[in-house]
């Protein structure tokens, strides 16, 4: 109580003096960290339909960062197709929800390091007689899509010469039209893989024969507050010297993708 007492002090000091209070101020004051997240992110942030609970390596992650905070984590639904919007409106605080840093995202937010990476995969069904090998993907007549907003949507755009890209906006599904039939494959990351692999006997995966993309992971939040950056990405050299990290990435089945510096 003396702790949020004397953060209110210092944020009415702070408004008083008609200066902008920072993030760590506001976060101090109302006694919550709020955090971004996508709640259909398997392994990383998904919210069970029937009990709604939250699990993940940043629901485990984001609770470790309010607690170095002394304070809770309150979470706010987001997308990637909303997440620059969601941060520089200041819905969140912290988007932290595997947010890969791509150059066109790092033009308008602010990351931390990396603490996960990933490569670009296919996800077809077992019985496809299109798709097969990685080099399946670019060929006439090939449908390939991709959801909006994700990193991946940019990259085949131009990766595809020949295929035609698919992109799938909610409330539609890459899952539900792969099973339709109406697209051959869609591509993913990692850790949404292991959603298909883990659940659906019917889904097949197609990895690159080499590297194709390989994407760093961070937390991202608004410019214009270094100390809050600085706060962030603190937190994630301490997870990663301390192991923490990797407690949660093995716990989440996402050792294999961890970066431990």
């Amino acid at each position: 109580m003396k702790r949020l007492a004397t953060a209110l002090l210092a944020l009415l000091a702070t408004l008083a003096a008609g200066a902008q209070p920072t993030v760590a101020q506001r976060v101090q004051a109302s006694g919550e960290l709020r955090v971004c997240i996508w709640p259909d992110y398997y392994g990383i942030s998904l919210r069970n339909p029937r009990t709604g609970q939250l699990s993940g390596i940043d629901i485990d992650l984001s609770a470790a960062f309010a607690a170095d905070l002394k304070v809770t984590p309150r979470y706010v639904d987001s997308s990637f197709a909303t997440l620059i919007d969601d941060v520089l409106q200041e819905r969140c605080d912290v988007a932290m929800f595997a947010v890969g840093r791509t150059a066109q995202r790092e033009r308008q937010l602010r990351f931390s390091r990396p603490y996960l990476e990933s490569d670009i995969y296919a996800v077809t069904t077992r019985s496809s007689r299109v798709v097969q090998r990685w080099e399946d993907l670019d060929k006439p007549g090939v449908r390939i899509a991709v959801q909006a907003g994700t990193f991946m949507e940019p990259v085949m755009a131009g990766a595809l010469k020949r295929a035609t890209l698919v992109v799938v906006r909610p409330p539609d599904t890459r899952e539900r039209e792969l099973e339709a039939g109406r697209v051959d494959a869609f591509m993913t990351d990692y850790p949404y893989s292991r959603r298909l692999l883990d659940n659906a006997d019917w889904a097949r995966l197609v990895a690159p024969p080499t590297p194709f993309f390989v994407l760093p992971y961070a937390y991202a939040v608004k410019p214009g507050d270094k100390a809050w950056l600085d706060t962030v990405d603190d937190f994630v050299a301490r997870i990663q010297r301390d192991g923490r990290l990797r407690t949660a990435a093995e716990r989440h089945g996402l050792g294999d993708i961890m970066r431990a510096r």
